[in-house]
């Protein structure tokens, strides 16, 4: 099944064939009245939001070693003065790239159940061969200041992310907003690797509609790198097919200086092939941006894995509570009846050294029916956790589908039609040079 097919199949999706503790059937949830739409207005509605500039600087690492890095210029400034034809300076700080790292991280911690928006890579990934892959270079950086505006302006028009107090003081707050996300505790709460690996392994009634979406971003993240991969070898193809027309204009130019007649005409002619030589690289550093387009949503699937990991953990530790609490209540019959249903060692130990004293058995089941009101109550609150994580999750999932079909649409279409003004150019370089051969003196 292609994976356009699975993610249209599992937004129609309804929960016959769930019938497990936490699989929450999402047809209940009414697409009109849940929380995450109702949060208020977008920050990006009061907030003119940007990254202006980069600039590299030099300075000490946490060992006090010397290091070069790039900073980024924020800019903000409320969206009323811009509409009252105010004309006040924004308000600025400087940002690097680590620490929009952290502030991603945080938002992932915090906000589980949302497809949070990637990073610009930090490095650079499906390069062609005449592309510098330093993270230093002027048309690298420049495209990773684009990218980190986009990844604020994802953020700051997204209901619940946007109204977020930390994002908030990323983009005002100058000195001590490390210490301010440090003290939130966040970092004690991100779930570790392997925890999320065991879940994922042993949790017995998994939800199909995260199975299936959990595919589907692996699919996802597959065709894309696959598109990028391509991408990459024709514009290595395309650039030596541009440079070699290069020669043209040199054997045009040597010939026409053997040329009395035909001379200006052939001049003129290798001066149109040296020019259509030259246009390549303006044409591949724009191709970059939609290849940038592209590798958004190759980062975008890891943030969907993300949700569904989450996902599994929750379902997990509630099937671990409810096994607990079925193993306690049996221990509960056990000791009222005397019967072991199922062989023990505290059986055999029974058998060994004699029955326990009543008062032995009746403070057992004191402990027990404690430890079993306890469970109940675990289950009931991990189901209801479970429960409001499918919906949440599943109303931002949506919304990532519909925004990603639209971009990955505007993308696409946008490139097409790059390619077909970069062909119409190449036809004019060629009716061009035919007009100079035909003015040419017989």
């Amino acid at each position: 099944m292609r994976g356009s097919e699975i993610l249209e199949r599992m937004a129609d999706s309804r929960s016959e064939d769930v019938a497990v503790i936490g699989n929450t059937d999402l047809s209940a949830a009414d697409p009109h009245n849940n929380t995450m739409t109702e949060e208020g207005v977008p920050l990006l509605k009061t907030m003119e939001i940007s990254v202006s500039e980069a600039e590299k600087r030099t300075g000490k690492n946490a060992v006090s070693m010397q290091e070069v890095y790039t900073v980024y210029l924020i800019e903000t400034r409320p969206v009323n003065t811009i509409s009252e034809g105010l004309s006040a300076a924004p308000d600025s700080l400087w940002r690097r790239y680590s620490e929009f790292e952290l502030l991603r991280n945080y938002l992932l911690v915090t906000f589980p159940y949302i497809v949070v928006p990637p990073l610009p890579e930090k490095r650079a990934e499906f390069v062609w061969h005449k592309l510098s892959a330093d993270n230093m270079d002027p048309d690298f950086v420049e495209r990773r200041r684009i990218g980190l505006e986009n990844f604020l302006l994802r953020v700051a028009s997204h209901s619940v992310l946007s109204k977020d107090k930390i994002f908030y003081l990323f983009l005002t707050q100058d000195d001590g907003w490390k210490d301010v996300v440090y003290d939130t505790g966040f970092q004690a709460k991100a779930d570790s690797r392997l925890k999320a690996l065991n879940a994922t392994f042993r949790v017995k009634h998994p939800d199909k509609r995260y199975t299936e979406l959990k595919h589907y971003s692996d699919e996802l993240h597959s065709v894309i790198s696959q598109l990028l991969r391509v991408r990459a070898k024709v514009a290595d193809r395309l650039y030596g097919v541009y440079k070699v027309h290069g020669n043209y204009g040199r054997v045009f130019s040597e010939w026409s200086a053997i040329e009395r007649e035909m001379g200006d005409g052939l001049q003129s002619a290798g001066h149109h092939m040296d020019a259509y030589a030259a246009s390549v690289d303006d044409i591949l550093e724009e191709e970059e941006h939609y290849a940038d387009q592209l590798k958004e949503y190759l980062y975008y699937s890891e943030a969907l894995r993300a949700v569904c990991r989450k996902h599994e953990l929750i379902q997990y530790e509630l099937e671990m509570a409810a096994q607990d609490l079925v193993s306690k209540k049996q221990q509960r019959e056990e000791l009222a009846t005397g019967t072991v249903r199922t062989f023990s060692l505290k059986g055999m130990t029974s058998k060994l050294f004699g029955q326990e004293t009543p008062e032995q058995r009746e403070a057992k089941l004191k402990i027990l029916e404690q430890q079993i009101v306890e469970g109940e109550e675990l289950v009931k609150t991990s189901n209801a956790e479970c429960d409001e994580y499918v919906r949440n999750a599943w109303v931002d999932i949506d919304r990532f589908k519909e925004q990603k079909n639209q971009d990955l649409k505007e993308a696409l279409i946008s490139y097409a039609v790059m390619q077909i003004s970069m062909c119409k150019k190449g036809i004019q370089v060629w009716n061009n040079a035919k007009e100079c051969f035909s003015k040419m003196s017989h």
